[in-house]
């Protein structure tokens, strides 16, 4: 699995389109968890791949917000992204903003972590760490059964993630925490240095 351009020019289409903090922030953390789940599912030969869908898989959502999943092709072919890669990135909508159902167990993956990692990121904010680290499953489920906490992540897509990947939702959980555990330092220390050159 090619994406067609490297890292550098992936990123800085992702700044190009998206201005917000939390946007980046988020697209930073998507692309260290997808790398992480290559890497134990038995794709690690392609976790380039995955973490590049990860990192742009919003990449309409700062400019076009109404636009989300079906801007993305247009914005994707501007640097060489193949239709393998725009599938993946349009798939994360389906049901919601697209009709691109998720094929690949990548695109599957991505569909089940993208509204997760944002409830854990809203979970690790509320503890005195201020860190994965320490973040265990009953916690995260009792958040998630809170419907008023991080309202605005679906439930409702992470069960149906859960349910494509063929996994129940404590195993999604685990699985997600241990990746936002592997990444959580390196996304930290490059979103730092990224709002410092931006001067945001």
């Amino acid at each position: 699995m090619e994406t067609g351009f490297g890292r550098e020019t992936g990123l800085n289409h992702l700044l190009k389109y998206n201005k917000e903090p939390f946007h980046i922030q988020h697209a930073l953390t998507v692309e260290g968890v997808m790398r992480y789940f290559a890497e134990t599912l038995g794709y690690g030969e392609d976790a380039d791949f995955w973490a590049m869908v990860g990192l742009l898989h919003d990449i309409d959502y700062g400019q076009y917000p109404e636009q989300h999943c079906r801007k993305a092709p247009e914005l994707l072919r501007e640097i060489g992204a193949g239709e393998e890669f725009i599938h993946a990135v349009v798939s994360h909508g389906y049901g919601i903003c697209a009709d691109v159902a998720p094929e690949h167990e990548m695109e599957r993956v991505l569909f089940a972590v993208d509204e997760l990692t944002g409830l854990i990121g809203a979970a690790v904010k509320m503890r005195p760490s201020q860190s994965a680290s320490d973040l265990e499953v009953p916690s995260l489920k009792k958040k998630y059964k809170d419907k008023k906490f991080a309202a605005g992540c679906s439930r409702e897509v992470i069960a149906r993630g859960a349910e494509m990947l063929g996994w129940d939702l404590d195993t999604l959980f685990e699985k997600t925490i241990l990746a936002m555990r592997a990444c959580e330092k390196p996304v930290a220390e490059e979103f730092a240095r990224l709002m410092e050159n931006t001067g945001a």
